[in-house]
């Protein structure tokens, strides 16, 4: 259950720490005092969106925490283990929303993600809100609330994953069959590329090289040219070669290094290039001599070249990439070579998953049925207690016969009622009014909640449209909840606040610039003022605090 719930700077409430208790606790106030933000608190630390307009005015940062006891709560407890974030019977939650938008969240201390905390919170508070009669409306939440009454959670996670299975299996195999039909042209053009790429050897492809064999061959006259040149330059030259010239400077040097000894290094260094420059010409003349034209070779490698540079347009890669290609060619190949095989396994694995489904879904149908006969029975009479005394509530239940598995199972199910006897039952937009579809979902609600292992239900007036004797069975029912689970209750209905065992007053505080709201636990003489504004407004007389007086003594002669 919940222990304590600590507001700071959250929108209207500068500070709150309020401690919580077990049984049914009523939250009442003005219209505008602020009792939304209790909840709003509460959604934000269990998981609901941030936004910057959380934090109050001229603060930094807004922060809400939660404290649980888990005693009544081992799915959570489990969890907590399971996620290595348990703390013994208690739990903290704690939210921070920044002036930016940014927020944070912590399980016992430590950092979770939204994601966790949306998890856990789910196993810890159920929010019943204002608005739920109109969800009420769709087709999915009547589905769902069925199977949570069912308690349907494990065979329908069952059926939806083996449908999830079947649907990955018929989509590959759909995609394999269609792509058969065209499976003999595309191997046959496969198979061509594939040829046209095999016959470059790329064993020992390396399109890098074969350009620069090229290059040399188609550039030989030029190199024999500047080579030769060189040669003569450096070496042969009769009249003036580089190799003279370097002995010449050399032995000038030698002779005045006599009277400048310090000359002797440099005509070292001298002698030393004379002797490298004749050898890189002797290196450059037996290159020289060494090389051939192969008019016939550079044939050849124009004639690859061009073949690989038309296969790289063609395949819209670089030279290089095509033995990529190759490979990707092969794949798609091999993959159409064995399709036959796969096509086989997966017709054999769709049927065994199809079989499969229709035990679970039957299994499923036949569960919402049993639990569809007593919700609507519960339903039923719960509605003659709130106002409605010739209404009659139906589920109708539809099992398609279609092979084809579905999520969710194959039964369409359709709330139904009838306000008036002797009319057929109809869908509840085409018949409910506000009122009626209020009441109905009150009825739903407090019926499943019985059922539900969530150890704290809050109800945000989902009253409305209630009043007179009818808001006083509701306050019964909701009180009869809280005999096994902790339960808050929103409400603007003295009837409603009188049957709760905590009465939390909401008010607004106008004596700062900004104005804040505060919540308190009302004693036996503020209750009783509390329900009698409740009944009569502003002014308070003898008669109104007498009968507020009288709902408070007989609310509390409830179990």
């Amino acid at each position: 259950m919940l222990l304590n719930l600590s507001i700071i700077d959250l929108a209207v409430v500068k500070s709150l720490d309020l401690d919580l208790e077990t049984g049914m606790s009523v939250l009442t106030g003005e219209t505008g005092a602020g009792k939304s933000i209790l909840l709003t608190a509460l959604g934000l630390a269990l998981g609901d969106r941030a936004d910057s307009g959380y934090v109050r005015p001229d603060c930094k940062r807004a922060e809400v925490n939660l404290e649980f006891d888990l005693a009544d709560a081992p799915i959570a407890q489990q969890w907590l283990k399971d996620n290595e974030l348990d703390n013994e019977q208690h739990c903290l939650i704690r939210r921070i929303v920044n002036q930016d938008g940014r927020s944070k969240a912590y399980i016992n201390n430590r950092p979770v993600t939204l994601q966790y905390l949306q998890e856990l919170s789910e196993k810890l508070v159920e929010i019943h809100g204002q608005h739920a009669h109109l969800t009420l409306l769709n087709p999915d939440e009547q589905r769902r609330l069925l199977d949570a009454y069912a308690k349907n959670q494990a065979l329908l996670d069952q059926v939806n994953h083996c449908y999830k299975h079947w649907l990955s299996a018929h989509k590959e195999l759909s995609e394999l069959i269609k792509a058969g039909i065209d499976q003999s042209e595309r191997e046959e053009f496969l198979r061509y590329q594939l040829e046209e790429l095999q016959a470059l050897n790329l064993a020992s492809f390396n399109y890098a090289a074969l350009s620069e064999e090229h290059s040399k061959l188609a550039n030989f006259g030029q190199i024999l040219t500047t080579g030769r040149a060189q040669v003569e330059l450096l070496y042969e030259s009769d009249q003036q070669s580089v190799n003279q010239m370097l002995s010449h400077s050399a032995a000038e040097l030698k002779h005045i290094a006599r009277y400048a000894p310090e000359l002797n290094d440099i005509c070292a260094l001298l002698s030393e290039a004379q002797i490298l420059t004749e050898e890189a010409a002797l290196q450059l003349r037996r290159f020289l001599e060494s090389q051939e034209a192969d008019p016939q070779q550079l044939e050849h490698l124009e004639n690859q070249i061009g073949v690989i540079q038309n296969l790289s347009r063609k395949h819209h890669v670089a030279p290089d990439q095509l033995i990529e290609v190759v490979n990707k060619l092969t794949t798609e190949l091999d993959n159409i070579s064995h399709s036959g095989e796969r096509i086989a396994s997966l017709t054999t694995e769709t049927l065994a998953l199809e079989q499969e489904y229709q035990q679970l879904s039957a299994q499923l149908t036949e569960q919402r049925q049993l639990a569809a006969q007593k919700l609507q029975n519960h339903i039923s009479v719960m509605i003659k207690e709130l106002g409605m005394p010739q209404g009659e509530f139906l589920i109708a239940m539809t099992t398609l016969d279609a092979t084809t598995p579905k999520l969710n199972g194959k039964d369409k199910i359709e709330f139904l009622v009838s306000a008036n006897p002797g009319l057929p039952a109809k869908p509840l937009a085409k018949v409910a009014s506000g009122g009626e579809l209020s009441r109905i979902s009150l009825a739903i609600q407090v019926t499943t909640a019985n059922d539900k292992t969530t150890p704290t239900l809050i109800f945000d007036e989902v009253d409305s449209g209630i009043g007179g004797g009818v808001a006083e069975i509701v306050g019964q029912k909701l009180r009869s909840l809280s005999q096994y689970r902790q339960v808050m209750c929103v409400t603007h209905l003295p009837q409603v606040a009188a049957q709760a065992h905590h009465h939390l007053y909401v008010e607004k505080n106008n004596k700062s610039d900004i104005t804040s709201s505060q919540v308190r636990l009302l004693q036996n003489e503020e209750r009783v003022e509390e329900i009698a504004r409740m009944l009569g407004g502003v002014t308070m007389t003898a008669n109104t605090l007498a009968h507020a007086q009288e709902m408070l003594s007989l609310g509390v002669k409830q179990p």
